[in-house]
């Protein structure tokens, strides 16, 4: 097994294994999104809307884990 082949398959696992904590977390990562954004807006009087960037980065995470958050 070349290096290439041992970086290839580091790589595989390392998603493996990124792909498993998504889906066991998934509903805390998407609460903490949320929370983030809501206090975003609440520090700028509402100035800063971030709820179509927490919509885009959890439709990047279900892509990631396949499966949909709430």
């Amino acid at each position: 097994m070349g290096a290439f082949d041992k970086l290839q398959d580091g790589a595989e696992d390392l998603k493996d294994k990124a792909q498993a904590f998504l889906q066991e977390h998934g509903d805390k990562i998407d609460s903490g999104i949320d929370k983030a954004s809501d206090f975003v807006e609440d520090k700028t009087g509402g100035k800063v809307n971030l709820d179509k960037a927490a919509d885009v980065l959890k439709d990047g995470i279900d892509k990631l884990d396949g499966e949909p958050t709430s």
